[in-house]
């Protein structure tokens, strides 16, 4: 019942501290009852999702028919709740929707932060960090989007599913997984061939970031929870 067609990251790239935001247009097929259930998290660490942080949550709707457009905005991630070394270099945020309480919906993006003075590497940056002096840079054009079959009440789950999956939503750089299946989307790129023939489905993304940064799959593609 609901398609995201497009999502822009706006102010990017940016200061550490600034507000994340992000301008999403939708379509809806039929009007809502329930409101859709928006989400933004920032992935703290790849070691442990302990250092997740839900950045905000707001609740949009009475959500009519046709296409909707607004501007998701979200506070900057608690750097106290960021272990040290995981502060700089590449993390992951999690835009995500859901209507009663089931999630249809996720886009990851990878995100760099970099302090921008020049620092000897053997030793790093001066400590404490100045947080005025780290950018943060999300990789806007190479969206990882998956997809979650749900029941919207009235239809049946299985019609839903298909429904998501055929629809286009146009976001640039997107790679489509059907039913949430994390290791048909990124497996350390041992899997990357063999998806290559899946029908309408573009897989010609760059994980070498993923690779290089260590980032667990489940902070990514986490699995979907009924």
């Amino acid at each position: 019942l609901v398609n995201v067609s497009n999502m822009v990251v706006l102010d990017n790239p940016a200061p550490f501290r600034n507000p994340l935001q992000f301008e999403i247009t939708f379509e809806c097929l039929q009007p809502l009852e329930d409101d859709l259930e928006w989400k933004v998290v920032y992935v703290g660490s790849a070691k442990s999702s302990s250092h997740d942080q839900i950045l905000d949550e707001i609740l949009v709707g009475p959500v009519p028919q046709g296409v909707n457009k607004f501007i998701l905005q979200a506070d900057p991630p608690d750097p106290s709740s960021i272990p040290e070394q995981d502060i700089l270099g590449v993390t992951v945020i999690l835009v995500t929707c859901g209507y009663r309480e089931k999630e249809f919906l996720r886009v990851g993006y990878y995100v760099n932060n970099e302090y921008v003075d020049e620092y000897d590497p053997e030793v790093g940056p001066p400590k404490p960090l100045d947080f005025n002096k780290v950018v943060r840079t999300i990789l806007a054009d190479k969206p990882r989007v998956t997809r979650f079959g749900i029941n919207w009440g009235d239809t049946n789950a299985e019609e839903e599913s298909q429904l998501q999956v055929e629809g286009d939503t146009g976001m640039e750089g997107e790679v489509v997984d059907e039913q949430g299946d994390d290791e048909a989307m990124m497996d350390d790129g041992e899997e990357e061939d063999d998806e290559e023939d899946e029908d309408d489905v573009d897989c010609n993304l760059e994980v070498d970031i993923a690779q290089d940064s260590g980032m667990r799959d489940s902070a990514m593609f986490p699995q979907n929870k009924d």
